[in-house]
Formats: C-alpha cells, sequence, structure tokens
C-alpha cells in the first residue's frame, strides 16, 4: 500500500518561487567592481532570474546543455544559480584560481557551451580561447557602461541580455533527479572530476542545511557567506537562505580581506558568516591589530580544513561568538557533519567543551557514516579506534561526472571513500586525524597531523602551521613541522618543539621545525601538502 500524498518533484525554481512569495522584500547586499553597494530584494533576484531563463532561451541552449561561471559572490551570480537551473540547464561554477590547463580541461570536459564571466576574469579566458573551441559564446556580467574591451568572440553584456527580457516566464515543469548543477574538485591527484547535483539533492541538502543543529537559518539571520559560490554552491547557501529568508551579504572580491568583511558584517548586522579557516585567520588579525570587536556576528560555520583550537577559543572569549566546525566534501553538496552542542552534555567543563569543538561534528540526518580498518572491516564508535572514513546518503555523488565508475571512488556495497581517516566517539562525534595521503606513519604507527597542526596553531606566534612525514632511517617518517610565525624571528626552535610538550603523545613531538614566510595553499584555500611533501624530499631530521 502506498501513501496518498502529492508527488510534486524538488526544484530548484519551486525554492525560487518559495522566496519571491513568501520572503519577497528580504535584501540582497552585493559588492561588485560597477557597484560596491548593490541592494534589492529576493522578489528582484527571482524576477531577473526568470529574464535570464528567457535570454539563454533565445541564445539557443537546451535543457541539459552546461552554462559556466566564472565569478565571485555577487548578485548577478545569484541569478545564474537560479535562472540557469531553473530553466532545466545546468550551472557549472569554475573556480577562477586554478590554472590554465585545468581551465582548459573543465570547460572542454563539462562541453560549456557559454560562459558567464565576471570582467576581472575576462584575461583568463583571452589567454586560453583558442583552446576551448567548443564554448560558443561569452556572457560578461556587468552592464553596458562597465564591458572590458576584448576581442573575444561572440561576446554579450550580461545586462543587455536581461534588458531585452521580461520576467513572464514559466519555469518548465522538470525530473526532479535532473541535473542542475556541476562542480569539479580541484584535482590535486590527477584531472579535476565532475559532480553532477540533482535538483532533488539540492534541495534535501537545503533542508538539512537549515535545522537547527546544522546551520541553525532563520528569516531573522543575516548571512554572509565568505565561502566562494564558485566551489561547492558555497555550502548550499543560495537554497539555504532562500529556503530561509535570510538577508544575504555577498562580498564580491573583498573575500580575502579581513578589513573589508569586519565592515561589512558591521555596516549590515551580520549574524553569521561561513568560510574556510585562512579567511577567518585574516579576520581575527585585523580585529587584534585594530582593536575591533566581532559586536554583531553571533556565530560562524567554519570548514573545509580542520579548525584550531586557538581560532574557536578566539572566536568565542574576545567576540563571543559561536564557531560550529563543520565537514565535508565537493561530493557531498558539501554538508555532512557539524559540530553543534547535543543534550546531555551540558556539565562539560570549558576545557571539555573547547576539546569537543575541535572535532568535525555528528553527522546531520541524510549522511550516513562509517569507519573501516585496512582489511574492511567496520570499527566501532569508541573515539579510540580509527580508520577509512566512508559515507552514503541522498546528496552524495553515486559517481563521477562521464568516468562511470573508473575513479574507484565507491565501495562495492555502495560507500563513497572520502580519503579521509577519522575517529568517532560513542556521542556521534567525528573527528578526522588526517587524509589517507597524508598521514604520517612512524614505527608502524599512526601520527596524527592534524592534531600536531593544531597543537601548534594554539602558540602565540605561529600564524599557521603544516605538518608532513619526512624520511627516517629507524622510524621509516617522523613529523616535520612547517611554521609561519606572526613575526619574523618570533618564535626560537626549541620553545616551538617544546610547546608540544605534555600536549601530544611524546612520540608524536616532531622531530624538527623549519620557519618559511609563508605555506602553498590549493585553489579553494588547503595548505598543498603535495608541495611541501616535494619541497622537503630531501630533508635530513637531526640525529640527536
Amino acid at each position: 500500500m502506498q501513501g496518498l500524498m502529492m508527488d510534486m518533484p524538488l526544484l530548484i525554481s519551486s525554492l525560487a518561487e518559495h522566496a519571491a512569495r513568501f520572503h519577497a522584500g528580504r535584501e540582497i547586499l552585493a559588492v561588485t567592481a560597477d557597484n560596491p553597494e548593490h541592494r534589492y530584494t529576493f522578489s528582484d533576484a527571482v524576477s531577473r532570474s526568470k529574464r535570464l531563463a528567457k535570454a539563454l532561451q533565445a541564445l539557443g541552449l537546451e535543457q541539459g546543455d552546461r552554462v559556466a561561471t566564472i565569478a565571485w559572490n555577487d548578485h548577478r551570480h545569484l541569478e545564474i544559480y537560479y535562472g540557469v537551473s531553473g530553466s532545466g540547464l545546468v550551472c557549472h561554477t569554475i573556480n577562477p584560481r586554478l590554472f590554465p590547463e585545468q581551465l582548459v580541461f573543465i570547460i572542454n570536459h563539462a562541453e560549456d557551451r557559454f560562459i558567464c564571466v565576471d570582467p576581472m576574469f575576462v584575461p583568463l579566458l583571452e589567454a586560453i580561447a583558442d583552446k576551448i573551441s567548443n564554448v560558443e559564446g561569452i556572457i560578461v556580467m556587468t552592464d553596458a557602461d562597465h564591458m572590458p574591451d576584448s576581442k573575444l568572440p561572440n561576446l554579450h553584456c550580461y545586462e543587455t541580455l536581461l534588458g531585452e527580457q521580461s520576467d513572464d516566464y514559466e519555469w518548465p515543469m522538470l525530473d526532479e533527479n535532473a541535473a542542475a548543477a556541476l562542480c569539479y574538485t580541484s584535482g590535486t591527484t590527477g584531472d579535476p572530476k565532475g559532480i553532477l547535483y540533482s535538483h532533488r539533492s539540492t534541495i534535501l541538502h537545503a533542508y538539512a542545511s537549515v535545522a537547527p543543529d546544522a546551520m541553525g537559518l532563520a528569516s531573522s539571520d543575516t548571512i554572509l557567506p565568505v565561502v566562494p559560490l564558485f566551489h561547492v554552491n558555497a555550502w548550499g547557501i543560495p537554497y539555504s537562505a532562500f529556503m530561509a529568508g535570510a538577508k544575504l551579504v555577498l562580498p564580491g572580491p573583498k573575500m580575502g580581506d579581513g578589513e573589508a568583511l569586519y565592515q561589512l558584517m558591521d555596516n549590515e548586522d551580520v549574524t553569521m558568516a561561513l568560510g574556510v579557516p585562512t579567511v577567518w585567520l585574516a579576520l581575527l588579525q585585523y580585529t587584534e591589530q585594530a582593536g575591533k570587536r566581532l559586536d554583531k556576528l553571533e556565530r560562524t560555520l567554519v570548514g573545509g580544513a580542520a579548525v584550531p583550537r586557538s581560532m574557536i577559543e578566539a572566536f568565542h572569549k574576545k567576540h563571543d561568538v559561536e564557531l560550529r566546525q563543520g565537514w565535508g566534501m565537493t561530493e557531498m553538496s558539501p554538508l555532512g557533519t557539524v559540530n553543534a552542542p547535543k543534550a546531555g552534555l551540558e556539565g562539560l567543563s570549558e576545557d571539555e567543551r573547547l576539546d569537543l569543538a575541535t572535532k568535525a561534528g555528528r553527522g546531520i540526518f541524510g549522511v550516513e557514516m562509517r569507519i573501516v580498518n585496512d582489511d574492511g572491516e567496520v570499527q566501532p564508535w569508541d573515539g579510540v579506534a580509527y580508520g577509512a572514513l566512508q559515507v552514503r546518503g541522498p546528496w552524495i555523488c553515486s559517481d563521477y561526472f562521464k568516468l562511470e565508475g573508473k575513479a574507484g571512488s565507491h565501495t562495492d556495497d555502495g560507500w563513497f571513500e572520502t580519503g579521509d581517516v577519522a575517529t568517532i566517539d560513542p556521542d556521534g562525534y567525528m573527528a578526522i586525524t588526517d587524509r589517507t595521503k597524508d598521514v604520517i606513519k612512524s614505527g608502524g604507527e599512526w601520527v596524527s597531523s592534524i592534531d600536531l597542526e593544531n597543537c601548534a596553531m594554539g602558540h602565540p606566534g605561529v600564524a599557521e602551521a603544516a605538518v608532513i612525514g619526512v624520511a627516517h632511517e629507524k622510524w621509516t617518517e617522523r613529523p616535520l613541522l612547517i611554521v609561519v610565525p606572526k613575526e619574523e624571528g618570533g618564535i626560537e626552535k626549541d620553545s616551538m618543539l617544546d610547546w608540544f610538550d605534555g600536549k601530544v603523545a611524546s612520540w608524536w613531538k616532531p622531530d624538527d621545525v623549519v620557519f618559511v614566510s609563508e605555506l602553498p595553499h590549493t585553489a579553494t584555500g588547503k595548505v598543498k601538502k603535495i608541495e611541501l611533501r616535494k619541497q622537503f624530499a630531501d630533508y635530513e631530521l637531526p640525529t640527536s
């Protein structure tokens, strides 16, 4: 027997209509090159998304065609999210920080027909134009007065295209499993791989992320997504904000500027912000130097890399801001866990709460997790056993675009191999101990580079830190600490190493430390350990 419920598809266009009807007047503030303070409403955004859908249709695009974006977090990018996906096209967001050869590979592999580009990134396309012959046209995301002087073929002005259309557009009734968006991994090992999100997976992800124990979004919130719209859907904020009716503040090209972010937070009464740890390091450094306090901000969700305890403590003690750590992957839409407080743990001491906050969090409904050992045996949730982390759920990829199972990313029984090594405690809090490719194996025992990095970040003189394994004659590998000091010459080597005494197992303590001016980062802001391993491949540890 089946239930007697209406069979209505879960569509991104339905979310747009919901926002336009129930949150019509909610504001969106966007920073763009042609207008540093563009303000309009949810209703305006949906209206313009419909005009965009009609404009793309007039250009000859058909359902299933890919339309790429290379752009910052602004209102036009948001409109493309809805106008493209809502009309049955596939919104392919591209990271402008990728290398040219990666851009060429991704654009050609996706078979993008049109690319919507911020004027700032037009030179990127000019440099590779002869290598992306499948692209039929470029839409520059600006108005006629700010169109760049470019020889790119079939160049269109975004505002001119929209000005030629009305918003009397009816969204098509699509299959909820139809492709809605495409995002490629950063390709640190081999070519980038495409994750193809569906309308259904996107809406389910939005439902889960607005929940109190996840992002906890409400119509009373003002959200600043510093996590980019060009990568993994800005953690789903374009959808969850429309669902909840929360005001959006889109920082445009100011995403890494601590002072600019502070001003946006203060001027726009931002209650929640989202981003990777490197972004918040810049913000915290600015507030410390300028003697400022984050009086308006209530909470922040931080992910993309492990969050050091010192950062959690700084947000809490200096600014009274709750930092929730989250974990996920491009392949997971991306949300997998959020470190929200759990009933029954109210009696924890301050130190115990901070220790708990350094974990990646509990799985939200829709994400199943398990850890397995080298033999594929499922390990217990006791906070001690560790293993390869595997996940499954309705917004987790079943395969990569055009690879048809060749990536070897899934187990025979359908679980996705995350590439992370983790433990899970009896309360369900998961802690990432390493990436499988970054694990340091010393004398047959695993050393967590993440735990060592988090410990190092607690040192008052450390701006950033990374730990890698280097060759050792007796122990096979030993940890090497690489530190960016806040001030040149501000830390003595011995005092830095002594910092670990009593904080980690004695045999985990790094054998040496190297001070550098900066660490290499991937296009998404993570420390590029593959480059560090190359740089220090011949490094000789001290013998005494």
